[in-house]
């Protein structure tokens, strides 16, 4: 059994159909399913996000961070699937899910993860809300949805 398995796929997938085959074996399991949100980042209606990435070298940098990471925590095996093409809002775009003795271990190492897949992993993001799809220069925060509903500005 892999400690660590990274994915990048064309295809949807249903993520508690990935689930079911591939955890259940530790005392405890950390799941986190990002899904295209129905709005772009300056505020209109998204229609669809294209995602690119570099094959090959892509997979091999998630999973050194997944490993990294999985030790770092003293976690028992960590699953990352993450798709490319073109999303629709709603569709699955991201799972990450983590196996460890322990709770914490289990879920600061997913956090962690996503962090890291947020802000250095090698995807390119473009929203189409229109004719002209807009290449995005950045991601959300873990905090920005918060600083949002508190009418806090959102950070630079």
């Amino acid at each position: 059994m892999a400690t660590v398995q990274v994915e990048i796929r064309m295809a949807a997938f249903d993520p508690w159909e990935e689930l079911s085959v591939w955890g259940g074996h530790a005392a405890a399991s950390a799941v986190f399913i990002g899904r295209v949100r129905a709005t772009a980042m300056d505020g209109r209606v998204l229609q669809a996000l294209e995602l690119e990435h570099y094959p090959g070298l892509c997979e091999r940098l998630l999973e050194a961070m997944a490993e990294r990471l999985r030790q770092t925590h003293a976690a028992d095996r960590v699953l990352v699937l993450h798709r490319v093409g073109r999303l629709s809002p709603g569709e699955p775009i991201v799972l990450v899910a983590v196996e460890a003795d322990h709770r914490g271990p289990a879920q600061h190492c997913a956090a962690d993860l996503l962090e890291e897949l947020k802000h250095r992993a090698p995807f390119w993001k473009r929203e189409w809300c229109g004719d002209q799809g807009v290449w995005l220069n950045s991601n959300t925060s873990l905090w920005a949805s918060d600083s949002r509903a508190r009418g806090l500005s959102p950070e630079p």
